[in-house]
């Protein structure tokens, strides 16, 4: 019996699955850009992870430069969708 005692807390202690799943799942947006980005500028689109508060797009443009906008918006949704 403390075998098997002993092993299960050996196994509890050793697995990585749980300090994983505490981890941030990825870059959240807490404020918005609400200009336009010009399309030709725009390097790449990404979507926020599905786990953040509010769903948004990081915008990346050429100048190196990462905005945050909000997925209800077109031009944004639009870039996204033409990747």
């Amino acid at each position: 019996m403390q075998t098997l005692i002993l092993t299960v807390l050996l196994l509890a202690v050793s697995c990585t699955a749980m300090p994983r799943a505490l981890n941030a799942p990825g870059p959240c947006c807490f404020q918005f850009f609400t200009g336009t980005v010009p399309k030709p500028k725009i390097i790449s689109v990404i979507k926020t992870h599905s786990h953040c508060h509010v769903q948004g797009f990081i915008i990346s443009t050429a100048a190196g430069k990462e905005f945050c906008v909000s997925q209800n918006v077109v031009w944004a949704q639009t870039a996204f969708d033409e990747q």
